[in-house]
């Protein structure tokens, strides 16, 4: 369904996955995560919802929304990726398009703000602070362990490829116009919160990547914040 946009990251399926990098890792809280099996791994990722009714009730037909108050938890998804990690991951080589996009919705379009070649850390915090534009972080698996446990046992329990992005959005600024993703997406809420307006499909499962606009869509039938806790 098209979205419409602090931070947080999208577990989905992707056609194509990169090698794992040299990793960086924070003191990272003991994970809520179950990862005796495939299965455990993806009952625990949408607790309390039982497996069978998320297939029965909601893929593939409308979005579910779990809300769960649970410290512990929001303890475990801060440790995934946090904006200080960006700084050493900088130190490692990133390059726009290929690991980083910068972004802003201005208008109702995407505004793509990369420069070129290897990314600074300065600039990006510039860019982050002042442009009030949005960090997508391609792949962060390469670098984030317990990301990468995570999407092997999703790709043992949905037979295909699982790939993830982390979006960092400052306060009061949105990244992306509404559109469709052309994978099923899990969204997890990091750090801080987001307000999301989701709107009824003007196609039925789009099969690629769609900008909409917004006098097109209607309005949401979904509207909804996003919080850590």
């Amino acid at each position: 369904m098209p979205k419409k946009g602090v931070k947080h990251a999208e577990e989905g399926r992707e056609m194509q996955v990169q090698s794992k990098r040299a990793k960086v890792e924070a003191a990272c809280s003991p994970s809520v995560m179950d990862f005796e099996s495939p299965d455990s791994l993806f009952a625990s990722l949408i607790s309390p919802i039982k497996p069978e009714v998320f297939f029965k009730e909601y893929w593939e037909e409308k979005p579910m929304l779990v809300s769960r108050n649970d410290p512990l938890l929001a303890a475990y998804y801060q440790s995934l990726f946090q904006l200080s990690d960006l700084k050493e991951l900088c130190s490692q080589g990133l390059y726009y398009g290929r690991d980083i996009n910068i972004c802003r919705c201005v208008n109702g379009k995407k505004k793509v703000l990369n420069k070129e070649g290897k990314v600074n850390h300065a600039q990006l915090k510039k860019d982050f602070d002042q442009k009030k534009a949005t960090i997508q972080f391609h792949q962060p698996q390469r670098f984030k362990e317990e990301l990468w446990k995570i999407q092997e046992k999703l790709e043992c329990y949905f037979g295909s490829l699982v790939g993830s992005n982390v979006y960092i959005t400052p306060q009061g600024s949105q990244g992306l116009p509404p559109h469709y993703d052309d994978v099923e997406v899990f969204i997890l809420q990091l750090e801080g919160e987001k307000h999301w307006r989701l709107y009824k499909p003007t196609v039925p499962l789009a099969r690629e990547y769609n900008v909409e606009s917004e006098d097109r869509i209607g309005s949401p039938t979904h509207e909804f914040i996003l919080k850590v806790l």
